[in-house]
């Protein structure tokens, strides 16, 4: 049987966010089996709870934020994309600020807080959804057509192309596929950071974003070159960074996917519309779980087994 997991034990860490510049303190915590991910707003009388749940999703600007009860979870897209990339089921997330820290701006902090706590698994089947007719959505802007997209696999499989029209990004891979029966989540998608465009900092501060950005958690590109001294850590991180973005999102339907997700220029709105949308669509997918008699698909087996994974 493959079995949920959740955290062995406590694990703190603490930072800036990168869209408030406020400083936030964070604490991973194990959960029972069934609870699923759960931010909760520690600073706040009473405390809030904010599942990490699709339909809770809000402002889409530059992050995922999760909305309730007068409440906000902002930027918890990396963090997600760390339990997912690492097949933790049940968590609490305490925060006393309204962000959760960018740290270095990939989901490899995270990844290192949720090893240092330990993992351990539950008596109780881990549970997919499980794709079974294709998805889509599609949008135009200014930059012409986005579209993301949903089709029956069994494992869990993303192929994203991106398009910025720069000359730094156009140097680097532009296209990536990434199938976790064959790829590790650490090695291969973790390390990759957010990144921005300094033309765009005016803006940004203007509407509140950004505020604690900067060459330490963020590729920071002016219009012709990346101003890292360290340079890149993937020779195609932008890409990646989309696809850990990814990752992330999708983990807000509350379960592991069986599905291959493919898309073009996407980002957290469209994301989150195809996650709504696959909800909306009872007739696209299917709980399932892989009880002691049942036979684990390899490409499912393999990637939840991964010594690095």
């Amino acid at each position: 049987m493959l079995k949920q997991r959740t955290l062995k034990s406590i694990v703190r860490a603490a930072g800036v966010g990168l869209h408030s510049g406020a400083k936030v303190s964070i604490s991973l915590r194990p959960a029972a089996p069934g609870t699923g991910i759960v931010f909760r707003r520690i600073d706040l009388d009473p405390v809030v709870d904010l599942p990490a749940s699709a339909l809770l999703v809000g402002d889409t600007r530059m992050c995922s934020c999760l909305e309730r009860d007068g409440a906000k979870v902002g930027t918890i897209e990396h963090l997600m994309s760390a339990f997912a990339g690492l097949g933790v089921d049940n968590a609490f997330v305490d925060l006393d600020a309204a962000e959760v820290p960018i740290l270095d701006g990939s989901a490899s902090p995270f990844v290192f807080l949720i090893q240092s706590a330990g993992m351990e698994e539950q008596p109780v089947a881990k549970r997919f959804i499980r794709i079974i007719r294709p998805i889509e959505v599609r949008e135009m802007d200014r930059s012409g057509e986005k579209w993301a997209r949903l089709d029956p696999y069994d494992g869990f499989r993303l192929s994203f192309s991106i398009g910025f029209n720069h000359p730094a990004i156009d140097r680097t891979g532009q296209q990536v596929t990434i199938d976790f029966a064959e790829h590790s989540y650490i090695r291969e998608v973790a390390r990759a950071r957010t990144f921005g465009f300094m033309q765009e900092v005016e803006w940004l501060h203007e509407n509140g974003l950004a505020q604690g950005g900067g060459l330490e958690n963020a590729v920071v590109l002016d219009e012709y070159r990346v101003l890292n001294a360290d340079g890149l850590r993937y020779s195609d991180e932008f890409v990646k960074h989309k696809v850990l973005d990814a990752v992330g999102d999708l983990y807000l339907l509350g379960h592991p996917l069986l599905a291959s997700f493919s898309a073009h220029k996407s980002g957290h709105a469209l994301n989150n519309a195809l996650a709504r949308a696959l909800l909306a669509t009872p007739a696209a997918w299917e709980y399932t779980s892989f009880e002691d008699r049942e036979p684990v698909p390899a490409t499912v087996s393999r990637w939840l087994t991964l010594p690095a994974f």
